[in-house]
């Protein structure tokens, strides 16, 4: 794929590694529909993006929410009449163990925590992925769609919900590649490592110092090193229905 003019939709744009990916792509000319419940944050990556000279439009949306994900890319399709990519980049943390024995007392990870994980990072995921598919097939455009995933996908302690909904995300990717392609939709995933965002900054600084320990390059990865792999798969158009490990040589 050409970059150049592309209109490429990006889920979770008003901060961290999705406003970094807006940014890497509007260096390349793509046009960029941005995608958040932040609206402040989907501002400041519009203005950005402005600087760089490409059309950028921000639309506040929950992703959660199938009639709000449906009627946003009816929008995008309407505003920049084509749609050639997406980034399914939205994703929250709601770390807890399973179960936890403190003291004699026993405490469980409560079924509407791990309902919000699931809820955001895989039901926002399937929807986005879904109406961005369906609205590049009615205009006959060939598409990449990029899911976000983790290194955490393997398992992670204390990341029962975020791991599962890192894992389904991955196999939602290499699923689509094998539905799509007959439309010449390619799909992918990228799993990162630890990376400097707003989300890893939710950890604790013993866990993010243990994190450390475990990646062979000694550090964290950078934004601009994911955003980097995005371009990549939009650019190579050989590259689907696989999942680009990013993180470091980190293994869970």
């Amino acid at each position: 794929m050409n970059l150049n003019e592309s209109v490429i939709a990006i889920t979770g744009a008003g901060q961290g590694l999705g406003q970094m990916m807006a940014i890497t792509l509007a260096h390349e000319g793509a046009q960029l529909a941005l995608l958040d419940v932040n609206e402040e944050g989907l501002r400041r990556t519009q203005e950005q993006c402005h600087m760089l000279s490409v059309k950028a439009n921000i639309y506040p949306v929950d992703v959660t929410d199938e009639s709000q994900v449906e009627q946003v890319f009816d929008e995008i399709v309407a505003d920049f009449g084509q749609l050639d990519g997406l980034i399914n980049n939205a994703g929250i943390l709601r770390d807890g163990m399973l179960i936890k024995v403190k003291d004699g007392e026993m405490t469980k990870m409560p079924l509407e925590q791990f309902n919000a994980v699931m809820q955001v990072n895989v039901n926002g995921t399937f929807l986005c992925g879904r109406e961005a598919a369906a609205r590049m097939i009615a205009t006959q455009r060939k598409g990449v769609i990029i899911n976000i995933s983790s290194v955490a996908r393997a398992g992670n302690i204390g990341q029962t919900n975020y791991a599962a909904s890192k894992a389904a995300v991955a196999t939602m990717a290499t699923t689509w590649a094998k539905e799509l392609s007959r439309y010449g939709i390619r799909a992918a995933a990228i799993a990162p490592g630890v990376v400097h965002t707003a989300m890893a900054n939710q950890l604790k600084p013993e866990a993010i110092e243990r994190l450390q320990k475990m990646i062979p390059v000694g550090r964290m990865g950078e934004a601009a090193e994911i955003a980097h792999a995005a371009k990549y798969i939009f650019e190579n158009d050989y590259f689907t229905g696989r999942v680009l490990e990013v993180d470091g040589g980190m293994r869970m």
